[in-house]
């Protein structure tokens, strides 16, 4: 499917990756309409200002948990990407209702919302942390992920299509530790919070082109992950402060040390590509032999920010902190 003609809704579109899908999306596909949807008018006049009011450009003040609200909103509607989601791992744990309400049952919200007005394609944006979860962010995520893949049986075999992408940590989002490290470069003291740890990394961009190749190869039912490079935490603070003192802080309570993108009970229904791995779901709807040109995964692999084959080496990491730092 090519983006030309397509109405898209952005859930949770004025944060970083909405913003950055919505200016390659705008340059480089004909898109008919992107309606972005979320629930603040202040992000939204930005995001106007930010892209010259483009004729093309439809704002929706809107919550994810308000159904009536999403059934408006996708009337006539191609393509959804669901990006909107509670995210903060301390600000889930203390209140965790609250992230169930958006996380989960705003995804079932969408689910709803899509099926009943005949969208086609949804992809929803997943992370590391939904697999093997310790925090209740991921958790809640892990939860969004079942429910996207078994929305294809709600919406049965002519209905909407639902798929879902799941990467890493994203350099320079909201939340990325890059610029909390580059505001604490000003002081001359880095806190990290274990020195063994390491994280997956991706850049906004290569994640919108990701969701966009995704979106135009999804039958349903797939959980999508790229191939991405690691890095440790040690490194990418002596890459900003070479000179500053390092304080480890002892890790915080739903952090782990590593990270997981692909487990060994996925690898047995996933298939490798040359720069991604598709979960394929284990469902009657889901035709086995979609994915046939890709390669079967060997028993015991497991796809961990420890045991990468791609390091993000001192000069790349160097130019992504240019690139963050402005």
């Amino acid at each position: 499917m090519d983006l030309s003609g397509k109405v898209i809704l952005l859930t949770g579109g004025t944060g970083s990756f909405g913003k950055k899908f919505t200016e390659i999306v705008l340059t480089g596909h004909n898109a008919k309409a992107i309606r972005i949807f979320s629930r603040g008018e202040l992000l939204q006049l930005q995001m106007r200002q930010l892209f010259d009011d483009d004729p093309r450009l439809r704002f929706f003040i809107g919550d994810v948990r308000d159904k009536e609200r999403l059934y408006r909103a996708m009337n006539e509607v191609d393509i959804v990407v669901h990006t909107a989601a509670l995210k903060q791992v301390p600000a889930c744990e203390y209140n965790p209702i609250e992230a169930i309400r958006t996380n989960i049952d705003g995804a079932a919200n969408v689910i709803d919302a899509a099926i009943d007005n005949k969208v086609e394609k949804v992809m929803a944006i997943s992370t590391d942390k939904a697999v093997y979860p310790i925090n209740l962010y991921g958790a809640t995520k892990l939860v969004a992920e079942k429910l996207f893949v078994q929305g294809n049986t709600y919406a049965g075999k002519a209905g909407a299509r639902f798929s879902v992408v799941r990467y890493g940590n994203v350099v320079g989002s909201r939340g990325s530790v890059i610029p909390v490290f580059l505001k604490q470069r000003e002081n001359g003291k880095i806190t990290i919070t274990d020195e063994r740890m390491t994280r997956f990394w991706i850049t906004l961009e290569q994640g919108v082109y990701f969701v966009i190749d995704c979106i135009n190869r999804m039958q349903g039912g797939e959980v999508f992950v790229p191939k991405i490079p690691s890095m440790k935490l040690m490194d990418l603070a002596d890459a900003i402060a070479p000179d500053a003192q390092k304080e480890i802080t002892g890790i915080r309570p739903g952090e782990k040390i590593n990270e997981v993108l692909l487990t060994e009970e996925e690898v047995c229904h996933a298939r490798e590509f040359e720069d991604h791995f598709v979960v394929e779901p284990e469902y009657p709807f889901w035709d086995s032999g979609v994915l046939n040109e890709g390669k079967k995964l060997s028993e015991g692999f497991r796809y961990t920010s420890d045991n990468n084959q791609h390091w993000l080496t001192r000069e790349e990491l160097q130019r992504m902190i240019e690139e963050v730092d402005g």
